[in-house]
């Protein structure tokens, strides 16, 4: 069930109600005891519950595991390159 912010024009007071989407919006202000009672309007509440997506999907892992052999490809290379042909050359 959500949970409706409403305020009171008469008297100001402000108020949590936890409503059923089908129940009516209240009226009568608890406060005062006057019908000037009105929804405002509010951000929804958000949560992520447990480790989350971040950690375990999308944090970079794929990228620093697929730049790693590249890495060691790069520099298994430049040591085998025989030194005759020095480090101009395109062979490497």
């Amino acid at each position: 069930m959500p949970i409706y912010a409403y305020k009171c024009d008469a008297c100001g007071h402000t108020m949590d109600a936890l409503q059923k989407m089908s129940d009516a919006p209240l009226t009568d202000c608890p406060h005062c005891g006057k019908p000037a009672l009105h929804k405002q309007l509010t951000a929804a509440g958000f949560q992520l519950k447990g480790s989350g997506w971040y950690a375990t999907d999308f944090k970079g892992g794929g990228a620093s595991a697929a730049a790693a052999p590249a890495a060691a490809a790069a520099s298994s290379t430049d040591s085998a390159a025989p030194a005759a042909c020095g480090a101009s050359c395109a062979c490497h």
